[in-house]
């Protein structure tokens, strides 16, 4: 703010009865004034052009590349359960900070700290077995709710992956990506199951005890029943001078992770429910029994190139 603004927003401008008055007027031209220096700000706010503009999440100033996994496919099934088809993006995001004298790479949380985009996928046929423990309730009024959620068809649940632990904690080999072997990405999870009764407690895993998948392009080696699948990197296309990989039609698998008990699903009725849902997904789930597969386009990119395209 200038001298001139100040002197004249000054309460020894204003002498007499009406310097409050005048204060007031001259507060509000003053946060119109700041609001708009803010938005000027944010309209020259840089962001990555062209082909590095998924990366605008990317911390480009402890980076040294940037990390982006758009997956459109793939599907997650636990023990008994039905598949549930990946439909929706699911977005993995951040930076990779390689240590020049180990080579050792370590995840960084993506700026909005949406590194896991908490994506809602829907569980073929819901929760229709749930019913049955609503008439274990033996308060009367809260088992007429319950009967009310179900049998009005709110049986829908979406399946829902969040990080449950730091992003530093997060595998990321770019080497084992490229060459189809070994881990590529490995993601601590929790599954949440999404439903007006089940509330926003109920979780399959949790950040002390999350779901773990190691994922790969190569070859899986499961405990039984489960067999071996086979991932891939895709066709993976070296662009903007090097500074940009970019692997389209990849496949990231993983068929041998456990899965613990379901806990806090319906709230207070949670000591009914969560033996519910574990019945229906079969938890806990051993290693050779359930499988996650995350189809779609992963990215690499030099951040200094990322900064440089803004």
């Amino acid at each position: 703010m200038s001298s001139g603004t100040r002197r004249a927003c000054s309460a020894r401008a204003y002498p007499g009865p009406g310097p409050r008055r005048a204060m007031r007027v001259c507060g509000a031209a003053l946060v119109a004034l700041v609001l708009s220096m803010l938005l000027a700000s944010s309209a020259l706010a840089k962001s990555p052009k062209g082909a590095f503009a998924v990366f605008a999440q990317c911390p480009t100033a402890t980076a040294t590349t940037c990390f982006y996994l758009s997956s459109t496919g793939g599907e997650l099934r636990l023990n008994k359960a039905s598949a549930v088809p990946f439909t929706k993006p699911i977005i993995v995001q951040g930076g990779i900070e390689r240590n020049a004298k180990t080579g050792a790479e370590t995840f960084i949380a993506a700026l909005n700290g949406e590194t896991l985009s908490k994506t809602p996928e829907s569980l073929p046929g819901g929760l229709t077995g749930v019913l049955g423990a609503c008439r274990e309730i033996g308060n009367p009024l809260e088992k007429e709710l319950c009967e009310e959620e179900f049998e009005t068809g709110k049986t829908a649940v979406n399946v829902i992956a969040e990080l449950a632990k730091p992003a530093s904690e997060i595998g990321i080999s770019k080497a084992n990506f490229i060459k189809d072997e070994a881990v590529s990405l490995k993601l601590p999870v929790k599954i949440r199951l999404e439903n007006p009764f089940l509330g926003s407690e109920c979780y399959i895993g949790s950040s002390t005890s999350p779901v773990v998948w190691p994922l790969t392009t190569g070859t899986t080696k499961p405990s039984e029943p489960n067999k071996p699948i086979k991932g891939t990197s895709g066709k993976v296309e070296v662009l903007e001078s090097g500074t940009l990989e970019k692997a389209l039609g990849a496949s990231l698998v993983e068929n041998d992770f456990a899965a613990p008990t379901a806990s806090g699903c319906g709230g207070i009725y949670s000591s009914l429910i969560d033996p519910i849902i574990n019945e229906k997904f079969g938890l806990p789930a051993a290693a050779g029994t359930n499988t996650v597969i995350l189809d779609g386009t992963v990215e690499f990119a030099s951040a200094e190139a990322v900064v440089k395209s803004e």
